[in-house]
């Protein structure tokens, strides 16, 4: 377990790192390289709605990639998924700004980054299944959590090369080509990724299957719509806080507030680091009291925190807004730790990457593909404090909360069985 652990953790690091190195370069940079006709606001608007194509593409990846998963086995789509996100990551670093090209400069980041979406959907769930499906009954949430450790690794790695980036060069420096040494890096790391997982074996409750689904999609669509849309719905919230805290305060924190970027970097690294350490704690107390108690108390901690998260950014003091992310971030853990055991659990072996993989990220496109977005606009109407944001997100909160109240608890069922939830 502690190896195939490290394996998942480190894959899902590498593959988030591609992504979340496109949403800080579209909070800082991409938008005037891209968008120069554009008026500020408008350019970062227009550089998060290509942000905002990952999620979209993120079910169709989990379609994807969850047909090969249940079909074929969780371990082929592992290397699939990391060759596609790191391939388009890499594209991202050498394509032409709209001064050279023109027109076709943002159409290639839009292509690039539905790739990179569609390789992370697949990602997800066979990295977390391998996991799941290996892991002992009564410390399932614990050893699942580690993947789920990986994406705030990929995220202080991915800000972390930015900063260093961002205090080395001038900015004429950055803008003309430092921004693109993240994501040619991807390609190193993707590398260093295959290698980790070469020597991984399947997952045995695939292979105790005897009848796979043929089409694993229709069969989930069918019979599990209601787990589909709960799910998708209860974790929109948490992509909404993360993306929200990493993406959109970034962008405003540095662009309306005028506080540097490496501050503004530093402030949401710090709560990240945070959120990244306790994610196995957190897991540890989801096997003891179970997985659908922490989404609800997640959900209620969001939704009393966006209004004080808020109104702490607006001061543009780095400690005041260091504990409105991180009062955030750990409201977001408090879910995200269960979620990669209570999704699996809920979805019987035979169907189970799919409906996973997609309910996951479901919840990516309704929280995660439109915060940066609306945030911003309603930034953009309001004064100093952006108490709509604030709202928007509690709204969504609670929206989160009455989703995971109609969902079972699935503590402690078998791996090889499906939680005992009505169909449909």
């Amino acid at each position: 377990m502690p190896r195939l652990a490290a394996a998942s953790l480190a894959g899902t690091a590498i593959e988030f790192y591609d992504f979340f190195v496109y949403g800080t370069a579209a909070a800082l940079i991409l938008g005037p390289l891209f968008f120069p006709t554009f008026s500020p606001v408008a350019g970062t608007l227009a550089a998060f709605a290509t942000f905002g194509v990952g999620f979209v593409a993120r079910p169709l990846g989990a379609v994807l990639f969850g047909h090969i998963g249940d079909r074929r086995g969780r371990r082929p789509v592992l290397v699939a998924s990391l060759l596609l996100t790191g391939a388009s990551t890499v594209a991202v670093g050498c394509v032409p700004t709209y001064d050279t090209i023109g027109v076709a400069a943002p159409l290639l980041l839009l292509v690039l980054r539905f790739l990179q979406g569609l390789g992370l959907g697949g990602e997800w769930g066979g990295a977390v299944l391998l996991a799941v499906e290996h892991a002992p009954a009564e410390r399932r949430a614990l050893w699942s959590s580690f993947p789920q450790v990986g994406p705030a690794l990929g995220f202080l790695l991915a800000n972390g090369v930015v900063l260093g980036l961002s205090s080395t060069l001038t900015e004429a420096q950055f803008a003309a080509w430092g921004w693109r040494v993240p994501f040619w890096a991807a390609g190193v790391l993707a590398v260093v990724g295959l290698w980790l997982r070469s020597s991984l074996t399947e997952s045995p409750s695939f292979l105790e299957i005897d009848d796979h689904a043929r089409v694993p999609l229709a069969e989930v669509v069918r019979d599990h719509w209601r787990l589909l849309l709960l799910t998708g719905g209860g974790l929109a919230i948490g992509y909404a806080i993360f993306y929200a805290v990493t993406t959109w305060s970034l962008a405003y924190g540095t662009e309306r507030l005028g506080v540097s970027r490496n501050v503004m970097l530093t402030c949401i690294m710090g709560a990240v680091l945070v959120k990244g350490a306790l994610t196995p704690l957190m897991a540890l107390l989801g096997d003891r009291y179970g997985r659908r108690p922490l989404c609800l108390a997640g959900c209620t901690a969001a939704a009393l925190w966006m209004f004080p998260m808020v109104a702490l950014l607006a001061t543009g003091a780095p400690l005041p807004m260091f504990l409105g992310f991180l009062g955030a971030m750990l409201a977001f853990i408090t879910m995200f730790a269960v979620i990669a055991a209570y999704l699996p659990e809920l979805y019987e072996p035979r169907v189970r990457c799919t409906g996973a993989a997609v309910g996951y990220n479901l919840g990516g496109v309704i929280g995660g593909a439109l915060t940066p977005i609306v945030a911003t606009a309603l930034a953009e109407q309001g004064g100093r404090v952006p108490w709509g944001v604030a709202a928007y997100l509690t709204v969504i909160a609670l929206f989160s909360l009455g989703c995971f109240a109609l969902l079972p608890e699935t503590r402690p069922v078998r791996v090889g069985a499906a939680a005992e939830v009505a169909p449909g």
